[in-house]
């Protein structure tokens, strides 16, 4: 049997492994135009900032894969013959295949601003290890950068920018930073402690122009409050696309809507062919998803890998979480915790002379979702009660369980406890 699978992200890596370990004596290849070995790319920051090597990177010693006799590919995919069952590489080579996993990931997304096609240089992404060459590049003559989007990758590069020690203007198309994750109030100190490392964080405000230089280098952005912001770095972190692009073109293509569209045990529209990870599309309760977290595409990675293998599978999305920093600020996130539903409940505390911050949301008595900053959490227990559908009560009783350990001690929760007490007295009264 003769396994392929187009991408070495944590989707397409992790079916390759969990193939190996149920067909010993299969053909598994991985095939890649990007990189020779999977990285771990939430931590690109860490190589932008000199923490880490592109080495560091890579989650796997890479005698692993000629240990697990996971054959490497270093080619881009140029047209796909499902009838006939083969790939065709840039490179000439052509690769047969029995069964099929893309697990193409995805792309930053590419606005069409005016100007923009003017610009030969200096607009970024902070996606793929190419957009970080391309960072690497283009700061030592950098001054000033401006970075568009307010999400974990803008705030990611940003602080890269800062680093660096450039002077950087960050734009928020919304009235405060991320409202899809943040409420008013987080927000309010994520912005306070962006602003205390010396960016020009401003609000809504969005793009008008790109400016390009005599050189086609980018040299400013115009806003559409009539701002004219120089620049020789244009970073765009506004969202990813799933890297499907090419795929729309080949002799037999999938369906395509967003992503590629699969089933509920990963099936494309194709025979043989599954996709998984960030360049899936898949139904959920009538609507149509495509899930671009780092742990999500790994259980997709599984579970495709699975569903290649004979196994009947049916996917459910997990429970949602994320952790990150904006710059030292901790954030972790759990359940549904974006526009509270009609008649849920909200309880928010920020802890007095702290960026640390306590919000639980709970619906028909059982918590829905968390959102904590300033402190490190555990998020499996905050997943665990969601699913057992624990009360808010009961979260409140046994938060402090959730706190870690670190070497500069724990948030104090006491005014915590105590605004809770008399949020709890005002609901009663």
């Amino acid at each position: 049997m003769r396994y392929v699978i187009i991408g070495n992200g944590v989707a397409g890596t992790t079916a390759a492994l969990t193939l190996r370990a149920r067909e010993p004596e299969a053909e598994i290849t991985m095939i890649s135009g990007e990189s020779d070995y999977f990285f771990s790319r939430t931590a690109l920051m860490y190589a932008y900032m000199d923490r880490m090597t592109l080495r560091d990177l890579e989650p796997h010693e890479r005698k692993v894969y000629a240990k697990q006799r996971i054959g490497l590919v270093r080619d881009w995919v140029s047209d796909l013959d499902a009838t006939q069952r083969i790939l065709q590489l840039k490179s000439g080579r052509t690769v047969a295949y029995d069964r099929l996993l893309l697990a193409t990931g995805s792309l930053g997304t590419r606005p069409d601003w005016p100007g923009i096609e003017r610009v030969r240089e200096g607009v970024v992404h902070f996606v793929t290890l190419d957009d970080l060459a391309q960072c690497e590049q283009l700061t030592p003559s950098t001054r000033e950068a401006v970075v568009v989007g307010g999400g974990l990758i803008g705030v990611e590069l940003v602080e890269c920018l800062v680093f660096h020690r450039k002077k950087v203007i960050y734009l928020v198309r919304s009235p405060w930073y991320w409202p899809g994750a943040l409420a008013k109030q987080e927000s309010e100190i994520v912005t306070e402690h962006i602003r205390r490392h010396g960016v020009d964080l401003r609000g809504t405000e969005e793009m008008a122009e790109v400016l390009a230089g005599p050189d086609g280098r980018v040299s400013g952005v115009r806003t559409k409050s009539g701002a004219e912001l120089p620049c020789q770095m244009l970073g765009i972190a506004i969202g990813v696309s799933p890297a499907v692009e090419w795929l729309r073109a080949v002799k037999t293509p999938p369906r395509i809507e967003r992503g590629i569209v699969i089933s509920p045990s990963f099936e494309t529209s194709l025979p043989n062919v599954w996709a998984a990870g960030d360049c899936a599309e898949f139904e959920q309760d009538g609507q149509w998803m495509v899930e671009q977290i780092w742990y999500s595409a790994k259980r997709q990675g599984e579970l495709a890998a699975r569903a290649m293998l004979g196994d009947r599978v049916r996917y459910e999305p997990p429970i949602f979480y994320n952790s990150a920093k904006f710059f030292e600020i901790e954030y972790t996130s759990t359940g549904s915790i974006g526009k509270p539903p009609e008649g849920a409940l909200t309880f928010f505390c920020r802890i007095p002379g702290t960026e640390a911050s306590v919000r639980i949301v709970e619906q028909n008595g059982a918590v829905i979702g968390v959102n904590m900053l300033g402190e490190r959490w555990d998020h499996t227990l905050f997943e665990r009660w969601v699913a057992e559908r624990r009360s808010m009560d009961y979260v409140m009783e046994h938060l402090r369980e959730a706190q870690f350990d670190v070497e500069f001690g724990r948030v104090d929760l006491a005014a915590v406890e105590a605004s809770y007490r008399e949020w709890k007295n005002r609901l009663s009264c």
